[in-house]
C-alpha cells in the first residue's frame, strides 16, 4: 500500500499516523497537507513539516482549553501528541535535543487530553529490577460515577449482557477482564492508546500499557536496552497487577497479553514462560528476529555475516544507511534500543530472539495475527501458529489480513476497524469459555 510516497517507510509511518484518525488521534486533511509538504526520502524535511503541524494543532488545544472548550481540546491534544511523535520518529541520532524535545512534547500532550476523558486513567509505575517501568492503567468504570448512573449502567450492561451471552460484561465481583499490552521496535506508550486500549475499554475491558526494556522511556532515559527473555518482564507486572487486584477491578483468571509488532515475539516468549497468562495476542506473530533480517539480504551479505566478517558487514551497512532510509532508521534505531555497537552486532544479536523452541511450551488460548503483504516478518505467524502443537482449535486460531480488506500491512496498519473486531471478538469467546 503506497500512501503519497514512493518510499516504503515514509508511506508506512504516514499510514500509520493517520491511522489514530479512527480514535481521533489524527485527522486525514491535517496529515496529507502536511506528507504533500515533504521531501521525499529527506529526514530534516519530514521533522520541520510534522514539527509545524504539531504545534499549530498543540496551540488549538491550548486556546481551547483557555476557552473552556474541554471536548475540543482532549481531541486537539490528541492529535498533537500524534504529530510530535511523527516528527521525531526519522531524527536517528537518539542525541539529537529535537528528538528528545519532540518525545516530550508528545506525552505533554498526551497527558492533557487524558486529563478530560471520561473514564480513569492512572498512571503507573511498575517495580522491575531495582527501578520502574512507566504505564497507564485504563479502568472500564467512569470517573465521577454517582450511585444512579451505575445502576443504570449495569442494567444496561445486563440487557446486553444475556442478548449476546457475555457473562462477564458487568461480572458480580465487579471485577474485569484485563488486557496487559506492550509495543515492540520502536512504540511508545502513548501510542499505544488507540492500538489496544480505546477499543478495550469501549468493550468491557481494563487495560494495562507499560513499556518495557528498548522502549520508549526505559531506553530514553533509564538506558536499559532490550532483553530476548522477555518473562523476566511480564512477570513483575504480573506481581503488579496482584498487588492492585482490588483498586484495579482486575479478573486474575482473565489477564490477557498482547505484544504488538516485535511485541509479537516478545508476548510468546513471556507466555512460553508465565503460567498467569490467560490468552495471548500476537499482533503479529514474530518466529525468528534472524530469519526476518536475512530475508532482506542478497547471499554476498548473508555468507560474510556467517563467516564473521564483521569488518565487511559493517562497511556495506554503513554505505546501504547513506542511501536507503529504511535501512538507516532500523540499523540505527536497532543499535541504540539493543545497546549494540555496529550493524554486525546488532544482526547475529538477533538470533537470540527466536521463538522456535519455546511455542509448544506456550499453554495459554492464543491468536496470531498476519498482514498479507508485511514486509517486517514475512511468512513468519503461519510458521508461529503451526509451532503452537501444546494447543488445537479453537484455543489457537490464526487471522491474515488481505489487500481486498485494506489490512494487508504490517500489523494491519490502517485497518483498526476490522483488526479489533477480530482480537477482541475471539477474546469474548475464549473468555467466556474459560468462565
Amino acid at each position: 500500500m503506497k500512501l503519497i510516497f514512493n518510499d516504503p517507510t515514509f508511506s508506512s509511518l504516514l499510514l500509520r499516523t493517520i491511522a489514530e484518525t479512527y480514535y481521533k488521534g489524527a485527522d486525514i486533511g491535517e496529515c496529507l497537507s502536511t506528507a504533500y509538504r515533504i521531501k521525499e526520502g529527506d529526514f530534516e524535511s519530514w521533522y520541520a513539516e510534522w514539527i509545524k503541524t504539531a504545534r499549530r494543532i498543540h496551540q488549538y488545544a491550548e486556546d481551547c482549553t483557555s476557552y473552556g472548550h474541554l471536548k475540543s481540546a482532549n481531541e486537539a491534544f490528541l492529535r498533537a501528541s500524534n504529530y510530535y511523535r511523527t516528527a521525531g520518529f526519522l531524527l536517528v541520532e537518539s542525541d539529537d535535543p529535537r528528538f528528545q524535545a519532540s518525545i516530550e512534547q508528545s506525552k505533554e500532550c498526551f497527558r492533557n487530553a487524558i486529563s478530560t476523558f471520561p473514564f480513569k486513567v492512572e498512571a503507573v509505575a511498575i517495580p522491575y529490577e531495582g527501578t520502574n517501568l512507566p504505564g497507564y492503567y485504563y479502568h472500564i468504570e467512569k470517573q465521577n460515577t454517582n450511585d444512579k448512573n451505575m445502576e443504570r449502567t449495569e442494567e444496561a450492561n445486563q440487557a446486553g449482557s444475556e442478548k449476546h451471552n457475555r457473562k462477564f460484561d458487568i461480572p458480580s465481583s465487579n471485577n474485569y477482564p484485563t488486557l496487559i499490552v506492550h509495543g515492540g521496535f520502536d512504540s511508545i506508550l502513548e501510542e499505544l492508546y488507540a492500538y489496544a486500549a480505546a477499543p478495550a475499554l469501549e468493550r468491557g475491558y481494563n487495560c494495562l500499557i507499560f513499556e518495557g526494556p528498548g522502549q520508549g522511556e526505559v531506553i530514553r532515559k533509564q538506558k536499559i536496552p532490550f532483553r530476548y527473555d522477555w518473562e523476566k518482564v511480564v512477570t513483575p507486572v504480573f506481581d503488579f497487577i496482584l498487588s492492585k487486584k482490588k483498586e484495579f477491578c482486575v479478573d486474575l483468571e482473565r489477564v490477557v497479553l498482547m505484544g504488538i509488532s516485535m511485541g509479537g515475539y516478545l508476548a510468546a516468549r513471556a507466555s512460553a514462560f508465565e503460567p498467569r497468562i490467560a490468552a495471548c495476542v500476537l499482533y503479529d506473530g514474530v518466529y525468528d528476529g534472524y530469519d526476518a533480517i536475512k530475508s532482506g539480504l542478497p547471499k554476498p551479505l548473508l555468507d560474510a555475516i556467517e563467516a564473521g566478517n564483521s569488518q565487511f558487514v559493517n562497511a556495506t551497512f554503513t554505505d546501504l544507511m547513506k542511501s536507503d532510509p529504511n535501512v538507516k532508521f532500523n540499523m540505527k534505531h536497532g543499535m541504540w534500543t539493543t545497546g549494540t555497537n555496529s550493524p554486525y552486532e546488532l544482526i547475529t544479536g538477533a538470533k537470540k530472539y527466536t521463538t522456535k523452541d519455546i511455542l509448544r511450551n506456550i499453554k495459554c488460548p492464543t491468536l496470531v495475527l498476519e498482514g498479507e503483504n508485511d514486509d517486517s516478518f514475512p511468512g513468519q505467524p503461519k510458521k508461529v501458529y503451526d509451532g503452537l502443537t501444546s494447543l488445537e482449535s479453537p484455543l489457537k486460531k490464526y487471522i491474515v489480513f488481505t489487500q481486498e480488506e485494506g489490512g494487508e500491512e504490517h500489523c494491519q496498519c490502517g485497518a483498526p476497524a476490522i483488526t479489533n473486531q477480530r482480537i477482541f471478538d475471539w477474546l469474548d469467546e475464549i473468555l467466556d469459555n474459560k468462565s
